[in-house]
Formats: C-alpha cells, structure tokens, sequence
C-alpha cells in the first residue's frame, strides 16, 4: 500500500503541475447516468448473457462511467452514488461510534446489507461493523475511485442469481483494466473554513503484449473535522458557576471526523492459452480516524464525579476539572483478493473458476475518558478491542449457449458456490471493561463512553454455504426476450432455502420495449448478528445522564428470557415493470414501477427495562436484542431521462432521474406491531421523493457542469433512556457546479463547488441540549457549501 501511494506521489511530483480529472469526451459528455451507452456498452450485471446492452436487459440496470464516479468532490464512493442515484442513501452519522467511519448505504430505502456488492462480478467482502439495526455491509469507501471503469447498478431483486443479500438491488463496479497512466490532485474546503481534504492519486497499467494487461492504482486521502456546534447549556451554566475555570467552547464537536485512509487496486489478466485466462484483481484499504463523543458535566455527571467511600478523598475533579469528552478511535483494515481461470472452450461453451478471500479488521480505542468504578488506579486511554470479519468463496461458473432451432440459442448458465463467513471478537483491555470496586457505591462501570469488549463478548463465529443455480435467457423471436432462475441454497446455521425469478421483455417496435420481473429473494443472518452482544453508552437529553443500553444476542438467557428468538432469513418476493426507449437523435429513458414485500424483516427489538430481580452486573438502563421484526413492504418508480446532442458549437447533455420510495409496515411478527419506534422509522427515516438533474456542455477545450439534487421530508429520532423523540423534517434542494479546462490532450483543471448555494437544513430541536445544530441522521451533508479544485493527467 505504501509503494502504491508513493508511486502515485511520484508521479504527481515528476509533472510540473497538479492533475484533474480527465474531461469526458465529446461523445461521452457529462451525463451522470448513461442509461443507453451510444457504443451499445454490454453490461454484465443481472444477466449472464453476454450480448446485453443496457437497453435490452429484462431489468433496470444504471451504468455510471468512471468519470461520473470521479465527478464528486467526496472521496467516499458512496457519498458518490448518493449524488447520483436518487434511490441511492447514504447518512454521516457523526458521534455515532463506528457508524462515523462506516457509513451505512441503503438502495430502494431498504436496510443496508440488503444490497449485494459486487467487484468485476464477485461477491465483496461485509465490513466487520454491525450498523444501523444491525445491518452488517461492505464499506465502500475502501475502493479508490480512481481505479473504476464503471459502476452498473441493478435496481431489482437478483438473490436467484447471485444468493444472499441482493433483496434490494445490485451494485457491481468495474474496476478499470486499460492500458495507460492516470493521477490527480485535489484539494477541497467547506466554506466554513474546515473540513479541509486532501486527495492523490495514480494509476499505471501495462500491456503484457497482446495477451493481457496489469493495472494498478493507488489513493491517499486526508480529511480533516468539521464542527457544526454550539456550546452546550449546560457548559455554559457550568462557566458561569466556576469563573475561574477555562470550560473549551464548545465543549464536544458534532460533524465529520478525522480520518485517513490509503486505498489500493490491482487488475490483472493474462490469457495462458486460447481457451485459458488467468485472473486476478483485488482491493485494499488501511486508515485511521478520530471523533467527539458526549460531554461529561462535572455538576451532572453523578456517576462519574459523585464522591464515595470507596476512594475516601479522591475525586475525578482533579483530572478533569472543566468535564471530559471521550475521542473515540479507530484503525482499520480491508482487503479482498479473487483469482481465476476462465475461457472459452468452444463458441458455445464458457467456464470461470474462481477463489476469493476477503477480510475486515477494526480496532477501537478511546482518548480522554476513564473508568470511573477504578477511581485513582482508572487510566485515561483505552484499547477497546477488535472486530474481524473473513470470508472465504469458491466458485464454479458455466454458461451454454443451447441452439434449439431460433434465430437465437437458449443461454444456459449454471454453477456452484462455496461460501465461509467466520466473525471475530478480540476482547479489549482489562480497564475498558472491569467493574471496580466503586461500582458498588454508584460510580460507572467501563471505559466511558465505548465499554471495551469483554473476555464474554470476545468469540469466533463462523457459517459455511453451499449453493447451486440454473440461469436461462432465451429470445425466440426478436421482438420477445425471456428468463427464468433458480437457486438452492443451504446454511450450516438455519438451513436451506430455494429462490427463483422469472422475467420478459417485450419490443414491438424498434427503440420501444416493455419489461417486467418476478422474483423471491432473502438474506441470511450472519455469524456476528446470531453470535454476538455490545454495550453502548447514550446521553439522556431530558436527563442529561449518560445511560448504558446492552444489545444482546439472541441466544442470550436474559434475551431469551425477554422474548428472543433465534434468527431466520430475511425472505422477499418483487415485482417490477417497465417501459424503456431510446431514439437515434439521443434522448433515451425509461420508467419502472416496483413492489418489495419483506418477511421476517431483521431490526432491534424494543427496548426492555432491566427487572430488579435479574442481575445486572453491568448495570443497564436497558437491554434488546436482533429479532426478526417486521414484515414490510415497499413501493415505488423510478424513471430516468436523459439527452445528448450537439447544440450550437458544443455538446449538450442532460440527465434527469426521479426515484419515488414508500415503505409500510404490514404486521410485526406477533399479533401486534411490537416496536412502534421501529415500525416509524422504516417508514419515515429516509425522504420518499429523491431527484437528481445533471446539464452539461462541452465546447473545445471547456466543459461546464450543474447539478440540482432533491430531498423530500423525512423523520428523526433521537434515542433517550426514557423513549424516543421525533423530529420532521422538510425537503431541500442542493445543487453542484464545475468548470474544466483541458490545457492539451492529458492535462486538465477542474474547480467547483458542491451545495453551492450553502444550504442548511432546519436544526435539529431534540438535538439542541448537547449543542448539536443539524442533525446526524440526515441523509445529505449537514456541513454547508464546499469548494475544490482537481487538477490531473491522462496518457
């Protein structure tokens, strides 16, 4: 990773200028989403048929250029697809524990690891972090941006085809295998003055004569924190009662962390023999990052501050006499590696074998805090711990082209999976977790603010899958194209189960076609959701008394004893339709209505008031656990408008995309719904309407670029020890500019802007007390206008 980033370094200082994105050629121009490439692109995602465009898939694909990916000042890919997919969500979650480092992504306002992620096809390895409600998905900022030939998003149900978690859709990215030389420079700033972020980066790849090529690239990316604060009340009421100490104002930071973090690619191919390519590509990310946790008040804080017999004339006072805000930590660690042999043994017949091996590692630490139960033997600095998520695939992948007499052959793909995900806890140290002798006289156990993980949280988990599938695509005249899926699959965990999906396109005039699919779908619970417990630690904002809330596993016996159940699979049945066109004077489009039931739908239980006849050692306010919840069902349209022509002495281009997205709880798994919290937040979480509208214009060396995005309302709430409280929010619309200049054919300039117009949202009410303005569930940046510059080179 070192030698990939310092060769970028290298190359960005051996020109005499900085580097910009490479401008789009004319032919390309500057859509976000191409819905029908002009060369007639085969995409790969959704069919194994290896003569689709994107205007004959039987299912909605969106196909996203590497320059659109690159056209986003974020260097998170998925604040990248948020921009440019409008049933695409993604929240920043400051203060939120992991969650600040590991974004959670949603598609079609379904959970996050509901949406299977795919690099050139293969399945990408889940981020050891469990998210919102548990989900546990890929992190997708550890894929430099640098090194994508293209994203194809697939907005339909696909578990027969590629198994567990594709409920929602399918994001599979292309990593770029071409020949050439590429880097960049980029530096942005929010108007604010903070938030600076610094990005580089370089990729080289080389021919291997006419057999193959190795391409590699490598990022580097520096960001730095941004505050959108106030001081809280209650540090100001604590100034004013204790002049003659200095209270820092603010007293805790909400926005966006530190962070850092090296990405890394590699793509190689080389064919061995006619009939035999062997491959082999892979992704890697290692970073570090900082951020803010609640504000300890020493005239509130009893269970830390409050005086006991247990440490007879000691207090915390003396080591933090103004309060303490923890600085939660993290390093981490990503990698995934696929290998293979493909080839085609005759014009009918393809094989690809495969083998990959992916790993997620996250440790956590904890600054500036205490044990307060340890009183004077208490240290302030804290390892909390680790998290590490490895799988382990093989797969044997076969397609035949069945002539039966047509003008076209029957697509016959079949194949075998085998999958092994393991999950590990690493206990943390002894001081993060202990219960000190003043526990007993009211002080708090645990490091504050981020319990470490205990030697009984601590384990390794593991689930292996064996899986086999059936895929056809035939077309027995040209206007008429059928498919038809089949998968078996079963879980050393739970079980087996079978999924299936059939789909048709009709196009009785040239240019004009219908679609439509039918599909079962489902996601299996995984080894750290069925295995695992934490304990966190919240701020109460009526009370402001920090209270720990335990989530335990589901076989847990105080769990079981509350009502927990052993997990199932997630199980989904969709129904989507369409029209779609293109036209030879470059307008092209398409509409597609959608229907997703959701059974036994994973969440957090309700949270249970620990009875005073159970023990409760380390002294919760509350506990729940992961449970198969909700049964839902989600509806929806998309529809997608785009134009490319050439206007006056340049080339236009539009591109319009509108995503409409309503979930409704159907029934809780018992009689009544159990959890009326969660049902309001399925419902209500995320905007329903969400648009996007990119112009664009390119005139000789110049390129102009404006982007207007669209949030309708949506719902906060804001977790206390008592219940929830809820916020509504209205709809906003930020918008993005850019200008390019290409200085000669490799060499270009890029500045802009994003919310141009530094646009806020309403503030957060329910927030207020611990001093946060905006708030942090939202599904857009908080942070106000932002502005860079991106300069770089392409040969």
């Amino acid at each position: 990773m070192k030698f990939i980033t310092g060769s970028a370094l290298i190359a960005l200082i051996a020109s005499s200028s900085a580097f910009a994105q490479t401008i789009l050629p004319p032919a390309a121009a500057d859509a976000s989403i191409d819905t029908v490439a002009e060369d007639g692109q085969i995409v790969v995602t959704g069919t194994r048929d290896r003569s689709r465009t994107q205007f004959d898939t039987l299912a909605p694909v969106d196909v996203l250029s590497g320059d659109a990916v690159r056209s986003s000042v974020s260097g998170d890919l998925s604040d990248t697809l948020a921009q440019l997919l409008p049933s695409f969500n993604v929240q920043r979650l400051p203060a939120a524990d992991g969650q600040a480092f590991v974004r959670p992504a949603t598609l079609r306002g379904l959970s996050a690891d509901q949406t299977l992620v795919l690099v050139n096809g293969k399945r990408y390895h889940r981020s050891a972090l469990l998210g919102t409600r548990g989900a546990q998905a890929p992190d997708l900022a550890g894929i430099p941006s640098l090194a994508i030939k293209r994203i194809e998003v697939l907005r339909d149900g696909a578990s027969a085809q590629y198994g567990s978690d594709a409920i929602a859709g399918v994001v599979n990215i292309i990593l770029d295998d071409t020949a050439g030389m590429e880097a960049f420079g980029q530096v942005s700033q929010y108007y604010k003055g903070d938030g600076n972020e610094y990005q580089t980066g370089a990729r080289g790849g080389i021919a291997l004569g006419d057999r193959g090529a190795i391409v590699v690239t490598g990022e580097y990316d520096h960001s730095e924190a941004t505050s959108r604060t106030r001081q809280r009340p209650d540090a100001i009421a604590f100034q004013a009662a204790n002049p003659t100490l200095v209270v820092p104002n603010p007293v805790q930071r909400w926005g966006q962390p530190d962070e850092e973090r090296i990405r890394g690619a590699i793509d190689a191919h080389y064919a061995l023999a006619d009939a035999a390519t062997l491959y082999v590509f892979g992704t890697a990310q290692q970073g570090e990052g900082v951020t803010d946790f609640n504000w300890r008040n020493p005239a509130g804080t009893g269970s830390v501050y409050n005086a006991t017999s247990a440490f007879p004339g000691f207090s915390f006072r003396n080591i933090y006499p103004v309060g303490f805000t923890p600085r939660f930590g993290t390093t981490f660690s990503d990698y995934q590696a696929d290998g293979g042999l493909r080839g085609d043994l005759s014009d009918r017949f393809s094989y690809d074998l495969s083998a990959a091996v992916g790993r997620s590692r996250i440790a956590y630490t904890l600054n500036e805090s205490l044990n307060a139960s340890l009183g004077p033997a208490s240290p302030t600095s804290f390892y909390l711990g680790q998290l590490e998520q490895r799988e382990f695939n093989l797969n044997a992948d076969f397609v035949y082209r069945l002539p039966v007499g047509t003008a076209h052959p029957v697509n016959v793909a079949f194949g075998a999976e085998r999958r092994r995900e393991t999950y590990q806890v690493s206990a943390g140290d002894p001081a993060s977790y202990a219960i000190g002798a003043g526990a007993a006289t009211g002080l708090a156990p645990n490091s504050n603010g981020f319990p470490g993980f205990s030697p009984s949280l601590a384990g390794t988990f593991d689930q292996t899958s064996y899986a086999g599938y059936v895929d056809l695509e035939w077309q027995p005249v040209e206007m008429v194209t059928l498919g038809a899926a089949g998968r078996y699959e079963d879980f050393s965990a739970f079980g087996d189960t079978f999924n299936y999906k059939l789909s048709a396109r009709f196009e009785p005039i040239k240019g004009i076609a219908a679609r439509g699919t039918y599909s079962t779908g489902f996601r299996a619970p995984t080894p750290a959701q069925l295995n695992t417990a934490q304990t966190t630690q919240g701020l109460d904002t009526t009370t402001l008394q920090v209270f720990n809330q335990g989530r335990l596993s589901p076989s847990d016996p105080l769990a079981i004893a509350l009502g927990a159940k052993p997990l199932t699979p997630e199980t989904s049945k969709t129904a989507t339709a369409g029209l779609t066109f293109q036209s030879r004077f470059g307008l092209t489009g398409s509409i597609d209505i959608y229907q997703i039931d959701v059974d036994n739908r994973f969440s957090q239980s309700q949270t249970f008031a620990v009875p005073a006849s159970f023990a409760n050692p380390q002294r919760f306010t509350a506990v729940s656990y992961f449970t198969n919840d909700f049964d839902t069902r989600t509806r929806g349209i998309d529809a997608v408008l785009s134009y490319a022509h050439r206007v006056g002495p340049g080339r236009a281009s539009l591109s319009l995309a509108y995503n409409y997205n309503q979930t409704k709880v159907r029934s809780g798994v018992s009689a009544a719904i159990p959890n009326d919290t969660q049902r309001r937040i399925f419902e209500e979480r995320l905007p329903q309407h969400n648009g996007t509208a990119t112009i664009g214009y390119d005139i000789g060396a110049v390129s102009f670029l404006a982007r207007g995005r669209y949030y309708g309302a949506w719902t906060d709430v804001t977790g206390n020890a008592t219940g929830e409280l809820f916020q509504r929010f209205g709809s906003i619309a930020l918008f993005d500019v850019s200008a390019s200049y290409r200085f000669d054919e490799h060499f270009t300039l890029r500045i802009g802007a994003e919310n141009v117009a530094n646009t806020y949202p309403a503030e957060a009410t329910n927030q207020a007390v611990r001093g946060l303005i905006y708030s942090r569930n939202a599904p857009y940046d908080t942070d106000g206008g932002q502005y860079y510059a991106r300069v770089g080179m392409k040969f």
